[in-house]
């Protein structure tokens, strides 16, 4: 039996698949607003931030849940692998998982195992939750739905090198992809690469560029972080090809319409 969570990823993922540029926002502030918000303005997904906010997960769980209600895809951002906790996003109606700072492969194998029920992971099962119609439909039709359309996973990549080459980062057993999305993040891999605001962007654009051809080469979608989606800011960030994007985040966005606000005469 397929919910509201399985649609939105398996709609997300299908766009990606055929290439076509998906956007989104980071929802940093709690409560429901934003989240309704952004599906009013037609997002097509949103990235709840547990890694750079004062959320909470109960907080952020609730915002998952009504996002699920939307019918927006709502991904949540982690600074780290917590299965049990990872477990308690997903079931609270979580798209899927986007990784921090992702620098070697045992990241995202312990992500994989997270997320995934066996034999293909070690997730803990339970019905008693929105993402599982809390049982309505039995166990053997949740795990099916599961299995065609499990969370999505976007590893963070965001530092001037790796512990692992970025294509064993990308690329799955047998040739497949290990994770949906290669995410640049381009503010802390900036930072990481030593570069100040005023600076040559050049380092910053071939960073980007090695990603964007490990994404190409394991078949995994490119995606970043800028602070707008026009053309000329994602060229700055050397994202122009990115499908997943991030632009800005709530904060970003409120603090902008309140300085307009405060010099507009």
């Amino acid at each position: 039996m397929r919910t509201g969570v399985h649609t939105g990823r398996a709609a997300l993922r299908e766009r990606l698949r055929r290439g076509r540029r998906v956007v989104g926002t980071f929802l940093k502030l709690p409560g429901t607003d934003a989240v309704e918000l952004a599906a009013q303005a037609g997002l097509d997904f949103v990235v709840v931030d547990l890694e750079h906010s004062g959320l909470d997960e109960r907080t952020a769980a609730g915002q998952l849940r009504h996002a699920a209600l939307l019918g927006l895809p709502a991904l949540v951002r982690l600074a780290a692998v917590d299965p049990a906790q990872v477990n308690r996003l997903l079931e609270a109606g979580a798209a899927g998982v986007q990784l921090s700072t992702v620098r070697a492969r045992a990241q995202l194998d312990t992500l994989h195992a997270a997320v995934r029920y066996a034999p293909a992971g070690r997730r803990s099962i339970s019905l008693a939750h929105p993402a599982a119609g809390y049982g309505s439909a039995g166990l053997d039709a949740y795990l099916a739905a599961e299995a065609a359309d499990p969370p999505l996973l976007v590893a963070q990549i965001e530092t001037a090198d790796t512990d692992d080459p970025l294509p064993d980062l990308l690329t799955g057993g047998a040739g497949s992809s290990s994770v949906d999305v290669a995410f640049a993040g381009t503010t802390d891999l900036a930072v990481s690469l030593g570069l100040a605001a005023t600076d040559d962007q050049a380092p910053l654009l071939r960073r980007v560029g090695e990603i964007a051809d490990a994404a190409r080469a394991a078949g995994v979608t490119l995606g970043g972080w800028a602070p707008g989606r026009a053309a000329d800011i994602l060229r700055r960030y050397g994202l122009a090809g990115a499908n997943y994007l991030v632009a800005g985040s709530d904060l970003q966005l409120l603090g902008a319409g309140l300085r307009h606000l405060a010099t507009d005469n």
